[in-house]
């Protein structure tokens, strides 16, 4: 039976004190809102997703564009339960899941046991035991230990607040059950609001027993209110994904100063050096090592493959034993082939090169193809760009470029070539060919510098 999930988004956050929901702001790299989700479709097969907006609606639904979600408006927010009742017209019979777009670090585990414990007589509820609980709903139970019944922190007595297990706001039950429930609402509290926990008294007073889980984590359930809770929150995701990375197969010089901001596949024995940005989704294949203060996007990079400290590689591919750094910047459409070798203060885009090849310093190489054993001299430029359009440069196999040279596209210079040092090539250079395109130096005897004229 198809599962629906409800994603609570529609609160303003004003303790964020700014212009963007809350749950857009970013953990990780992604919306909070993201994660929420991102969880409930790793943890169901093609679930149907509601995602109720308010405060922003606008900004939620462009954010969240592409995605298989229907989106739900609350055009007044008078609670949580008043959120969820917003929903009903869209909810089947089976399994809802009710979730919050603020608490981003939920697994998927702790929502397919959250589930497995609904039925026909059975709810289920995600409770957590807190040893400073202030804030929390408490969760009451009757002497036999069920749960009968969830009050919240402004409405409990001194008993009733010295209860550690707490309510996490995360429960699911059939839609028939909250069709029943949620109607029957009541916004006599402190809060004036309709509560969703209202629904667990509800239920026992039904006969429907309260199923209760735990998350394998507190910091699961953490929500977020200020950005100092969401600083927090980021650095135990980053605790999170550095461990994961250890226990795969990869050597960390500090598990603290490491940010994953997307999807990292790695294998054995990788070493990463402190200060390293991943961003989108990237490869580290076997032996693969990472210098200080890189920054790596949507990358692969092939078996012993090293980055040295520094480098910016966005949308590139480098291939098995090759290197680039210290100090490179490797823009999309960047591909090094099996040793090939990229130095210090070199950029490249939208380039291939081939076996061996060698760019040691100081050139940019763009919209370029350059064949196995080459070697480009420093200060090397691919004049790529003629004010409109950008054309190719091919350089062949074992071509020797001299320091300071100008390639001006298209061009195509043979294999064994050999460009001088200093030259402006603008035609076609043949195979085996010595091209020189210098200007003639000429000397001139005596020679007097020019002086600087006196202050007046």
């Amino acid at each position: 039976m198809p599962i629906d999930i409800v994603i609570l988004a529609a609160g303003q956050g004003s303790r964020m004190r700014s212009r963007r929901p809350k749950v857009l702001h970013p953990l990780a790299g992604r919306p909070m809102v993201r994660h929420v989700i991102d969880a409930a479709l790793q943890a169901f097969e093609a679930p149907r997703l509601h995602v109720v907006v308010g405060h922003g609606a606008d900004q939620v639904k462009a954010a969240l564009d592409g995605l298989p979600i229907n989106f739900v408006d609350q055009h007044e927010q008078r609670g949580t339960g008043h959120a969820v009742a917003q929903t009903l017209e869209q909810l089947g019979d089976g399994p809802v899941l009710v979730l919050y777009g603020d608490v981003p670090l939920i697994q998927p585990q702790t929502l397919e046991a959250l589930v497995e414990r609904v039925g026909e007589r059975q709810m289920a509820l995600l409770t957590v035991q807190l040893a400073h609980p202030h804030g929390y709903g408490r969760i009451l139970r009757d002497d036999r230990g069920r749960a009968i019944a969830i009050v919240e922190q402004k409405d409990a007595s001194p008993e009733q607040q010295a209860i550690g297990e707490c309510n996490t706001g995360l429960l699911a039950a059939s839609g028939a059950q909250f069709k029943r429930w949620l109607p029957a609402l009541s916004s006599d509290n402190a809060q004036g609001e309709y509560y969703l926990t209202d629904v667990i008294a509800m239920a026992a007073a039904e006969g429907v027993e309260v199923a209760t889980t735990e998350p394998a984590s507190a910091s699961e359930v953490q929500g977020v209110n200020d950005r100092t809770q969401l600083a927090a929150l980021e650095r135990l995701y980053q605790s999170r994904e550095a461990e994961r990375l250890m226990r795969e197969g990869v050597s960390l010089a500090d598990p603290k100063r490491i940010d994953v901001r997307g999807d990292v596949t790695v294998g054995q024995d990788v070493f990463i050096d402190i200060n390293v940005i991943f961003e989108g989704r990237v490869v580290l294949e076997d032996e693969v090592v990472i210098g200080p203060n890189c920054v790596i996007r949507d990358s692969v990079l092939r078996r012993g493959a090293v980055v040295k400290a520094n480098s910016h590689l966005e949308g590139v591919e480098l291939g098995e034993e090759s290197d680039c750094g210290p100090f490179a910047r490797l823009r999309p459409g960047t591909r090094l082939a099996a040793g090939a070798h990229v130095g210090n203060f070199v950029e490249t885009k939208n380039a291939t090169l081939g076996e061996g090849v060698k760019a040691g310093h100081l050139s940019y190489l763009g919209d370029s193809v350059i064949g196995r054993g080459s070697n480009i001299g420093a200060g090397t430029i691919t004049c790529n760009y003629d004010g409109a359009n950008k054309h190719q440069t091919h350089i062949g196999d074992n071509v020797f470029v001299g320091s300071n040279s100008a390639l001006v596209a298209p061009v195509t210079i043979g294999d064994g070539a050999t460009i001088a040092a200093g030259s402006t090539i603008t035609r076609e250079v043949k195979d085996d060919e010595l091209a020189i395109g210098r200007s003639r130096q000429v000397a001139k005897q005596g020679w007097q510098r020019p002086v600087k004229k006196p202050k007046k």
